[in-house]
């Protein structure tokens, strides 16, 4: 294995090699690990059925083409130049004032995660339900009451969130090498397993194939101005862009490594987990007699149990399920816990064990508010917003956007021509594409990013 790391006991400090991903593949499958994510599985689905199912699915797929692979690429890009935490990555590639952008990114992934692991817990508790039975009712007003119980609860979230908090982290310790490239080719494949069992079960119900048209058949006459804003909005958000995992993760990308080929191979994994999430929810809502839309965000805890009832072993698709979910979930808060682990050692000469202990420490404090905002603290508001609310706007809506826009601008106007030769192996001259490449990065991308910067600043 690649990662290596050396301890001086001299004066109690310890110098660390940084690591790198031992495989292509176990690169491939932890940077998708980060990309697919409760987004993916959930929240891609209920999307496409509030936006016009198949329309959405072309735009979303143009979006990924035209914005996703381009900022893939310049944060991959940017972490390999440096070889560095985000924060050394911008002061170093484009100098002193730009490192503000990379502490933008290491900060957004750490609150996003604060709320992520609580999310995540949810799905862990949501296992245990369709297990013993809990869920095997289509009652909208009984599945209500369990999911108001669970989330209202001062204590059983918290332990949730604090058993996924641990497993982050036990993932985390182990290193690049040892932790998460081991564990992302385990789980990767493992999630798309399930996936694609849970497809085949899902495709195969009477009344499924209205939903893969719905799906796959375009209806252009549905696309709005909020069509093209949530197209662009989930699939920037779904590559894990704008909030430091694939800057941390090229860090760890050798030199020689044919980084395009990876940055493609990585967005296009996760957009066919997104798909096939597609294939699995929608059909099982239709066969379920259910519109596309019903439930919105919450139907994965409020609608889908349901569906999971009205079938033949439905108990058992829905321990999958939500197997499937906590797996997704875990692949991403690990990368988002890398990132900040990585800030830690790089930029302060914590040790990887100290960092990931501190770090998952004050996020799994952050998680405590957050969990509380749905029960003891519901009536306590900031700027009219529960804790939890207020966390996931300030980051979605503006932190996020307006990493990647800087991020963006950065690699497309500063860094330019020594990005572009970056792309290539070292030792090779540029890919004929990389101008149309920065072109994306300088005027395309901004204006799609900056697109929903104003939106969620207005909406």
């Amino acid at each position: 294995m690649t990662l290596q790391t050396k301890h001086d006991k001299d004066d109690g400090l310890m110098t660390q090699q940084r690591g790198q991903w031992g495989t292509r593949l176990g690169f491939i499958m932890a940077a998708a690990g980060s990309a697919v994510g409760l987004g993916n599985i959930w929240k891609f689905p209920y999307m496409t059925g509030e936006n016009g199912g198949g329309a959405f699915l072309v735009i979303y797929m143009v979006c990924i083409v035209v914005f996703g692979f381009s900022l893939v690429m310049a944060e991959l890009v940017l972490g390999r130049m440096a070889q560095k935490t985000p924060v050394a990555a911008f002061r170093e590639i484009a100098g002193r004032r730009w490192s503000p952008v990379g502490g933008l990114a290491v900060l957004t992934a750490f609150v996003i995660d604060s709320f992520y692991v609580v999310v995540a817990g949810w799905t862990l508790a949501y296992i245990g339900f369709e297990a013993s039975g809990a869920l095997a009712t289509t009652n909208s007003e009984t599945l209500s009451a369990t999911f108001n119980d669970l989330i209202g609860s001062p204590i059983q979230p918290i332990l949730y969130a604090g058993a996924f908090t641990i497993a982050c982290a036990a993932v985390v310790i182990g290193g690049v090498g040892s932790g998460i490239e081991r564990a992302s080719k385990l789980l990767m494949p493992v999630l798309f397993v399930l996936l694609v069992a849970l497809v085949v079960r899902a495709v195969t119900l009477p009344g499924a194939a209205e939903g893969l048209e719905f799906f796959f058949v375009p209806d252009f006459s549905k696309v709005t101005g909020e069509t093209l804003t949530a197209a662009i909005g989930q699939a920037f958000f779904s590559l894990s862009l704008g909030m430091a995992a694939m800057v941390t993760y090229g860090s760890y990308i050798p030199r020689e490594r044919n980084l395009p080929a990876d940055a493609f191979a990585v967005v296009s994994l996760d957009t066919l987990i997104a798909v096939l999430a597609g294939c699995m929810v929608l059909p099982a809502m239709f066969a379920a007699g259910l519109s596309p839309g019903d439930g919105g965000a919450g139907a994965t805890f409020l609608v889908l149990p349901a569906v999971f009832d009205a079938m033949p072993g439905g108990a058992l698709f829905g321990v999958a399920f939500f197997s499937l979910l906590a797996v997704a979930a875990l692949t991403s808060a690990v990368s988002l816990l890398e990132a900040v682990v990585c800030y830690l050692f790089d930029e302060y000469g914590l040790s990887r064990a100290k960092a990931t202990i501190g770090s998952s420490v004050a996020l799994f404090l952050l998680a405590i508010p957050s969990s509380l905002s749905f029960g003891l603290l519901a009536g306590a508001k900031l700027f009219g917003m529960s804790f939890f609310d207020l966390l996931d706007y300030v980051t979605s809506s503006i932190a996020l956007p307006l990493g990647g826009l800087l991020t963006a601008l950065c690699m497309g106007w500063v860094v330019g021509p020594r990005a572009a030769q970056a792309l290539s192996p070292a030792g090779r001259s540029a890919p004929r594409w990389a101008a149309f490449w920065l072109f994306v990065l300088r005027f395309v991308a901004p204006l799609g990013i900056g697109w929903i910067l104003v939106q969620g600043l207005i909406g």
